[in-house]
């Protein structure tokens, strides 16, 4: 193998990991908010609150709750985690939802002190909604990679999945 196809095959596996990356972050955070919109609706509370209360983490902001900036802040964050679970190895539902935990203790730890619309959302929804996060940006980070040759990189060339 020439050191141009080395170089190419390294390159289309590093696009292959990205897109894996980013398809578990975007299923993450779509997925993340259920638990915390049950609860919404099982409580009768307002279904925008916490998307309004993540809008308040943008810069400039903080006293300025809003829809589309927290649909915004969201996905920045949720991409930003995706990304250190992907470089930290977390892989799998176990490790991703303890990650998740530990995301929470950070996400919620520091920005309900210093946002109070953050600290105004009920803490065990958001506690959930996390620990979905994590399980599953870990399960989908976990899942085999496909080579070029259409099976996946736990099996042989030539050989079925497993």
């Amino acid at each position: 193998m020439t050191s141009d196809a080395v170089k190419e095959s390294f390159t289309a596996v590093r696009r292959r990991r990205l897109r894996q990356v980013v398809r578990a972050g975007a299923v993450a955070a779509v997925v993340s908010g259920i638990p915390s919109t049950v609860h919404t609706l099982a409580t009768g509370g307002d279904l925008l609150a916490a998307t309004r209360a993540a809008g308040t983490l943008i810069p400039g902001r903080r006293d300025r709750p809003g829809a589309a900036a927290g649909l915004v802040a969201h996905l920045f964050i949720a991409a930003g985690w995706t990304g250190v679970l992907a470089v930290a190895r977390c892989r799998g539902v176990t490790r991703g939802a303890v990650a998740g935990l530990a995301i929470a203790a950070l996400d919620l730890g520091l920005a309900a002190r210093a946002y109070p619309a953050v600290r105004m959302l009920p803490r065990a929804p958001q506690l959930a909604d996390h620990l979905v996060f994590g399980a599953v940006a870990g399960a989908l980070l976990d899942r085999p990679k496909r080579t070029d040759q259409g099976t996946t990189s736990t099996t042989s060339p030539g050989c079925k999945e497993l």
